[in-house]
């Protein structure tokens, strides 16, 4: 499953790395693009939609 998704809260490559291991920690083979510039994080991933958003707001990146 491809999920695209807004992150208002990520603003730098600091916030990228961490999102993208908060990512993996879900899905150690997820494909995960985080774009601080665009505020979008594409996944790749045989998680649940509902599991990514989880880790993403557990990790402080919560999406919009």
């Amino acid at each position: 499953m491809t999920l695209q998704l807004t992150v208002p809260s990520m603003s730098c490559s600091v916030c990228a790395s961490k999102i993208t291991k908060a990512l993996q920690a879900v899905d150690a083979n997820a494909s995960i693009q985080a774009d601080p510039t665009t505020k979008l994080v594409n996944v790749e991933t045989q998680a649940s939609e509902t599991a990514i958003k989880e880790a993403l707001a557990a990790a402080g990146y919560p999406v919009a």
